[in-house]
């Protein structure tokens, strides 16, 4: 069986750390925790399960803070979370069960990062991270903001879920570190470029997220998966400030770096929706469910858009084209996924007042004509 420390750098997090440190007991052998200037009782909530709680000044650079945290480790294998992530039930089982299993020749296991979760507890944006790593290949972290773990070697990759559970979130504090660095003449990495463009989106800054989105792909140098993405929050930008032309070609051009991805083809859907062209809508819709599943993408993926989203809008489609029954099918898949969404109950009780008169007056002329002599 495997040695783990858990290393956390932490910030006035008393209203979460706790569940986060619950959801690990009984799995880290040590807890790391790197307190970056907590004003709050984050240390002392840490206290009552670590007494290795070190102080960091804090420098607008998470790779470091990281590093940091790192190098206070002394267990064969580091498992890092954020205060605000925790391991629900079932993943603490599956944990458990790999740190007794794991080979010591693995040097790094990837696991979902689940971010958020729909009403009923499905999740809709996932991606994969490096989460456990060996200590002796002494990996670091890159990165001011939006920092990444570089990682060579044996790898392998769990179904293991860390579940994001963020119950606020400074949403300056990105930003603030990225202008800080561009109002000192810093160069932006293709990687920052990309990055500070969606923290531009975020704050719906469209018209310089559009700018920066286009640096970073003119610079031709992103991570392919990254290109994709850009072209869809570009047309998001321009959907935004009322260009729905831009739109369509910026997810259109997402095709040039590789096949076609649900969340795009729903996009250009939703295009010829808005112009009334239901037949080409219910195109894209169903090449959405169609485009390969990237359940192992290492990307963001918004899963609405490869399930229950497309049967949604067909449902409009088909309606629109006068295919009620059409509709009320792809209406029932899209209930199976939201039984509760609003949209989808209002469908259901339409279309069923179209069809049920229908199908009562079918019955009623097939039974005159099995009477007929």
């Amino acid at each position: 069986m495997i040695s783990i420390s858990l290393c956390l750098i932490v910030r006035n997090e008393e209203d979460v750390l706790a569940r986060c440190l619950d959801s690990v007991k009984g799995i880290a052998d040590e807890i790391i925790v790197v307190d970056t200037g907590s004003l709050d009782r984050t240390k002392e909530i840490a206290s009552d399960y670590t007494p290795k709680i070190y102080d960091f000044e804090w420098i607008d650079h998470f790779a470091a803070a990281r590093n940091f945290a790192f190098g206070k480790a002394t267990c064969e294998y580091i498992l890092w979370l954020d205060a605000d992530d925790i391991f629900k039930e079932e993943d603490q089982v599956k944990l458990l069960e790999l740190k007794s299993s794991l080979s010591t020749e693995v040097d790094t296991v990837s696991m979902f990062y689940n971010l958020t979760q729909d009403e009923t507890g499905q999740v809709i944006n996932r991606l994969r991270r490096n989460r456990l790593v060996k200590r002796s290949r002494n990996f670091r972290w890159i990165g001011a903001v939006h920092e990444y773990l570089e990682v060579y070697g044996v790898a392998s990759a769990s179904d293991i879920a860390v579940t994001h559970a963020s119950t606020r979130h400074d949403s300056e504090r990105n930003l603030r570190i990225y202008e800080q660095r561009l109002a000192k003449g810093e160069e932006l990495s293709p990687r920052d470029l990309y990055y500070y463009a969606n923290e531009l989106k975020d704050h719906s800054l469209n018209e310089r997220a559009v700018h920066f989105y286009g640096l970073f792909l003119q610079s031709n140098k992103g991570w392919v998966e990254d290109n994709i993405a850009a072209c869809g929050k570009l047309a998001d930008c321009y959907e935004a400030l009322g260009n729905q032309e831009l739109a369509l070609e910026s997810a259109l051009r997402s095709f040039s770096y590789g096949s076609p991805k649900a969340d795009n083809c729903c996009r250009i859907g939703y295009y010829h929706l808005q112009k009334g062209s239901y037949e080409t809508a219910a195109f894209w819709y169903e090449s959405a469910l169609r485009a390969p599943r990237q359940d192992e993408a290492w990307s963001m993926q918004n899963t609405s858009c490869s399930t229950w989203l497309p049967h949604l809008q067909l449902c409009v489609c088909y309606d629109k084209l006068g295919e009620w029954l059409k509709a009320y099918e792809h209406n029932e898949i899209a209930r199976a996924y939201r039984p509760d969404h609003p949209s989808v109950q209002h469908n259901k009780t339409y279309l069923e007042g179209l069809l049920l008169p229908a199908q009562a007056l079918e019955a009623s002329d097939l039974s005159l004509t099995q009477t007929a002599p």
